[in-house]
Parts: C-alpha cells; structure tokens; sequence
C-alpha cells in the first residue's frame, strides 16, 4: 500500500492553528478531557477489527497478539485515566515552613501545549496511541506522526483521529524522513519520541533548537541473565515467548543471553522444546508468528545468522520476511550481533560462571531498557541492586510493560521520561509550584533593615 505524505507546507499551518486552540483554553477543563478520552476509547473499540486486519497485514499479527500488545494495552490506558484524573490533576498541597507565615503552599498541574508524538512501526498502534492519551489527559494539543513502514495501520489510524477529532485538536502528519525532518523545523512544547537512539539524538538536537522538552523511549540491548539456581524450563519457555513476540521487534525483547555455563545445554534444550510448544515444528506455518517488517530488516538480522554456532533454528525465507527463532552459541563479545541491536528473533548466548560476571558484563555497557533475571531471590535482588536499566523483571520478562501501573522509561542511551498512569500525565504537564500568601498580616521582619535578624536567624 502506498502512504500519502503529508503536504511539508501544510505543517506550519496545522502546529498553528493547534497553537491557536490551546490559546483559547478549550482543552483546560478536566470534563472536556474525561469527555475526549471516552471519545478516543470509543474510536478505538468501533475500529478494533481495522486495526487488527490492518496490522496482520503490515505485519502479520494475528488478531490474539494484536489485541494483547497493542489494543488491550490502549484501553486499560484510558480506563485508569477515566477513573483517576480528576484526583491526579487536583492541586496537590504541600507543607508550608513557619518562616514563610502566613503562607500555604501547593502545586497545580497544568498542560504543558502542543505535543508532538513520534511512533515506532514495531507497536505503531499501543505506541502512538498511548502516549495520546497522556497528551488529552494533560489538556493538550497534539500531532500525531505513525511510522510509514506499517502504511496500513498508519491509515487506519489517522481514518480513525480525522473522524473523532478537529485537526486544531489532534492531527495525524504522514510520510517519511522528509515530514520527519519538516516536523522537527517547528516549534512545540514537547516532544514525545519512540525509536532508536540514533533517531533519539536528532530528534533531541532538533528540540535544543528551541529548548523544548523531550520524552525520549529507546531501545538498546536488554539481557536476560539465567543462572544455575533457575528453573531453567519455565526460564526457557518465558524467554523464548518473548523472543518471540513480534518476531524479537520489541524494544523490551530479550537480547542476548547470560548464561551459566552448568545449565547451558539444559537451557538449551528447554528452550527447543519451548519453541516447539509455541509455535510448531514449523513457525513459518504458525499464524501467531509475525515477520520481519521489511527486505532491508530481514537482510540485517539474517546476517546475524553467522555471527555464532546455531544450536537451534536458522531457517530463512526472503520471500516471506521469515526467520525462524534461532539460538546462537559460541559468539563473540565485538560480533555485530552483540554490538548492534538484534530486533529480532535471534538469540546469542554468552557462557558465564558466576552472577558476579553477569553483573560486571551489563555494567561494562550502554543501560538497557530493560533487564531480566532468572535466579533464586538472593541472587536476583543482587542484580537488581548492582545494575541500571529501565525496568527490569526477576522471573518474567517483558510483563512489566502490562501493568499500567508501573512507570515506562529508559535511562542512560535507552532514553529518558516516563510514561504510563499518572507519569503519563506529569510528561506532558508543568507541575507549577504555588506560595499563596495572605494580605491580612505583613510581618515585618522580611523587609530592610532587617532589624530583627538575629532572632529570625535562628527560625531559618
């Protein structure tokens, strides 16, 4: 399908007339903002079917998978910010010290303007429309800009916003590098951006231009560390479900593999017969199993294929965008595929001997996004406390992305702010501190000469 782009002349145009409306303070109130997410909610469920044939054919996701990491995901957003905004956004009061009488002091949340909000092809769903709903319950505008590599779901969506909503409210910018770059030329009052960090880099160097704020969701490598204390098969079924998930196209997927060396070659026949379980004896015949999202990512991840020994997998079909789950052994810590980003369904593994090393290793390189661990208590908790990354999960992985509770965010080169719940509200609000102070009483001991310093002196 080919993607209309966006006029690159009409973008002004659209950032000022969203300028224009927020002006007018339409978007302030917190009833207009219920009444704009039940509105989004309602958009969403009545094109639940487009969505999903949308993205089984960009993608090949299958309804299940669709409704489980994108639409679900969506809802129960918008559900908890149906049920707590009026409670979050409420000034918020905070203790006042005797030296500032007669004083009271509190912090009102208000929208922080225009929003720009950047999507990945990967999710393009969960992580354009996501993000929205912290945008509408902040009382902002936004602009909505879908990935050109899901044309379909890219459709489907701005069909969806030009019909719930005025485009001085919510737009929806199609195209390329181009409109990337043209969108980037103007000025907001946030950027919210999901992506690489290569991209994060020129996305942030575009808003230091005008000093606006940035959200920034990357990826990086996010290791997943099983030791000998583990249950090595609810480990390997785990980790070869979120390997998996999306073909290995998740930000949060499991990179690479720390592995003792005592239990690799059970691990490693646990996670064929998880496989199996999942998808088959052949995924390519699994209609759960998605593929590569264009000829340029099959070509780069299937090049990864000679970076080790494979122990499992390492079928590939061009025709199809199929890789078949694969795990690599014997793998150099300078190949490609432990420097890179797989974004795939191929898993290295690395030998270790002690959670100790696993530690050190991790710590040597770049944050993650995330970080999962699979170790009696003591020695997980040990992870956790000598490791950064965004989030991390002992026992599971990628699940903490499902509770919409939890904050989302990276950290380091895996990005920066969070989202989800309440957090998705203050990333597109200012959280204004107020002193208010009353007429009634001046004391005088505030104003020059100071004659009452020395006892004063001893209040402060």
């Amino acid at each position: 399908m080919q993607l209309l782009s966006t006029p690159i002349d009409t973008i002004p145009q659209i950032v000022a007339r969203q300028r224009a409306l927020f002006a007018t303070h339409r978007t302030l109130p917190v009833e207009y903002r219920l009444a704009m997410l039940r509105r989004l909610r309602k958009a969403i469920t009545e094109n639940e079917a487009a969505l999903c044939e949308a993205l089984r054919i960009d993608l090949n996701k299958s309804y299940e998978e669709a409704y489980l990491t994108e639409i679900s995901i969506v809802l129960g957003e918008i559900d908890n910010f149906l049920k707590n905004l009026k409670h979050w956004c409420a000034p918020s009061k905070r203790k006042t010290p005797l030296k500032l009488f007669p004083s009271k002091s509190y912090i009102k949340t208000e929208p922080l303007g225009v929003a720009l909000i950047i999507a990945p092809w990967n999710y393009p769903v969960q992580l354009l429309l996501n993000p929205l709903v912290g945008a509408i319950g902040a009382g902002c505008t936004a602009i909505l800009k879908p990935s050109p590599y899901v044309p379909n779901v890219a459709t489907v969506l701005e069909r969806i916003i030009k019909e719930s909503f005025d485009d001085s409210y919510i737009a929806v910018v199609q195209g390329n590098r181009e409109v990337n770059t043209a969108l980037l030329r103007e000025r907001y009052d946030i950027i919210f951006f999901t992506g690489s960090p290569e991209l994060g880099r020129v996305v942030m160097r575009a808003a230091a231009e005008n000093l606006t704020p940035v959200i920034l969701e990357l990826g990086g490598k996010s290791p997943v560390i099983v030791d000998r204390s583990a249950d090595i098969k609810r480990a390997a079924k785990r980790i070869a479900w979120g390997k998996t998930l999306n073909a290995g196209q998740t930000c949060i997927a499991p990179d690479f593999l720390l592995i003792d060396r005592e239990v690799k070659e059970q691990f490693v026949e646990a996670y064929k017969r998880a496989l199996y379980e999942l998808h088959g004896e052949d995924a390519s015949l699994s209609k759960h199993y998605v593929r590569m999202v264009s000829d340029r990512a099959f070509q780069r991840v299937s090049g990864y294929l000679t970076d080790g020994r494979i122990r499992c997998g390492g079928t590939t079909k061009a025709e199809e965008r199929y890789i078949e789950p694969t795990l690599l052994d014997n793998v150099a810590t300078d190949s490609a595929v432990m420097r890179e980003e797989i974004f795939g369904p191929v898993l290295p593994m690395i030998e270790i001997d002690s959670i100790d090393e696993a530690i050190d290793f991790i710590r040597q390189r770049e944050k993650p996004l995330a970080l999962y661990v699979f170790a009696e208590k003591r020695k997980a908790e040990r992870v956790i406390e000598l490791t950064s990354s965004g989030g991390a999960c002992i026992g599971d992985v990628i699940m903490h992305i499902a509770n919409e509770h939890l904050p989302f965010g990276g950290v380091g080169n895996s990005g920066m702010g969070r989202y989800h719940s309440r957090d998705s509200l203050y990333s597109f609000s200012h959280r204004r501190a107020v002193l208010k102070t009353s007429t009634r009483i001046d004391l005088p001991f505030r104003y020059m000469p100071y004659r009452w310093f020395k006892r004063i002196k001893r209040l402060l």
